[in-house]
C-alpha cells in the first residue's frame, strides 16, 4: 500500500490548491488548477511552471497517467501522493485522472504574439462559456491557428474547465486577452483583414478568400459581435441555417470557419 503523504483535507497546501476553484482567487495568486493527466502533460510540454502535483495511487494508473508522472520527474517534480477525500477536494472536473496540479497561468498581452506573415487569428469577443472556449481553442489547435485573442472575455482565459474543455491545447495556441477597441487596434497595426461571423452577415462563409492575412470573429453566445465591430472594413459572413435555429454554438461555428480557411490555405 502507498504511503501517503497528505491525509487531511483540512493540509494548509490542500487549501490553498482547492481555493483556487474561485476565479478571484485565480486572479489574485495567477495561479490556477489543471485537472487531468493529458492536460499536464500538455502543460508540462509548453513549459508551464507546475508549483504543486498532487497524485492519487488508485487513480493515477491509465498510460496517460503515467506518461504525465514521467514527464513531471524529467521536469524534476515530485508528486504530493494523497487519499481519496483530498483528490476530491482539489479535483475540478468529472473525471479523475488522478491527476491535479498547480500551475502558473502565463501572460496573455497582445504584445506577446509573434505571427507569420500569413497569419490566421481568431477572436473570441465575451465568450462567456469556459466550455466553449477550450472548444474553440480545440478546434484552433486543429485547423493551425496562429493566435486566439479573447477580446473583453467573460471568463479568465486559464479556467479549470476551458483547460479540460481544450483537452490541454489551451497551452499550444498562442493566446492573448484585451479590450476590443485594443484588439481592433493591434488587428489594423498588424495588417490583418477582419472576416465577421454575423447572424445577418451577407456574404456567404465559403466564398470569402481566407488566405491572406486574416482574423476570423466571433461573438458571444447571448448577444454576438459588438456594436465596436460595425466600423473596421472585413466581410460579414453568415453560415447557413436551414432548420428553425438561427444559429450555431459559437464554437461550432468557429470550427466550420477555420476549417474552410484550412482547406482553402492547403497542407501546412
Amino acid at each position: 500500500m502507498t504511503e501517503l503523504d497528505i491525509t487531511s483535507t483540512a493540509n494548509p497546501r490542500v487549501k490553498a490548491a482547492a481555493g483556487l476553484r474561485d476565479r478571484r482567487t485565480r486572479d489574485a495568486r495567477g495561479l490556477t488548477l489543471v485537472d487531468g493527466a493529458r492536460e499536464i502533460r500538455r502543460a508540462l510540454a509548453a513549459g508551464i511552471q507546475v508549483t504543486e502535483l498532487f497524485r492519487n495511487p488508485a487513480l493515477a494508473v491509465s498510460d496517460d497517467a503515467r506518461a504525465a508522472l514521467g514527464a513531471a520527474a524529467a521536469a524534476g517534480i515530485v508528486p504530493t501522493t494523497v487519499g481519496p477525500a483530498v483528490f476530491e477536494r482539489i479535483a475540478f472536473g468529472d473525471r479523475s485522472d488522478g491527476l491535479v496540479a498547480v500551475v502558473r497561468t502565463p501572460a496573455t498581452t497582445l504584445d506577446r504574439l509573434v505571427l507569420p506573415a500569413r497569419p490566421l487569428v481568431v477572436v473570441a469577443e465575451a465568450v462567456e462559456k469556459p466550455g466553449n472556449l477550450g472548444a474553440m481553442l480545440r478546434s484552433a489547435d486543429g485547423a493551425g491557428v496562429d493566435a486566439l485573442v479573447a477580446a473583453d472575455p467573460r471568463t479568465d482565459l486559464f479556467n479549470p474547465n476551458a483547460i479540460r474543455a481544450s483537452l490541454g491545447t489551451i497551452f499550444s495556441v498562442p493566446l492573448a486577452s484585451a479590450t476590443t477597441a485594443a484588439t481592433i487596434d493591434w488587428l489594423r497595426a498588424a495588417g490583418i483583414a477582419i472576416v465577421l461571423a454575423r447572424v445577418d452577415g451577407s456574404v456567404p462563409y465559403d466564398t470569402v478568400d481566407y488566405r491572406g492575412p486574416v482574423a476570423i470573429v466571433l461573438g458571444s453566445e447571448a448577444l454576438g459581435l459588438g456594436d465596436a465591430w460595425s466600423g473596421p472594413a472585413g466581410a460579414a459572413v453568415r453560415l447557413p441555417m436551414l432548420g428553425i435555429a438561427d444559429s450555431l454554438n459559437v464554437s461550432a461555428a468557429a470550427a466550420i470557419l477555420l476549417y474552410e480557411d484550412r482547406r482553402q490555405r492547403g497542407p501546412r
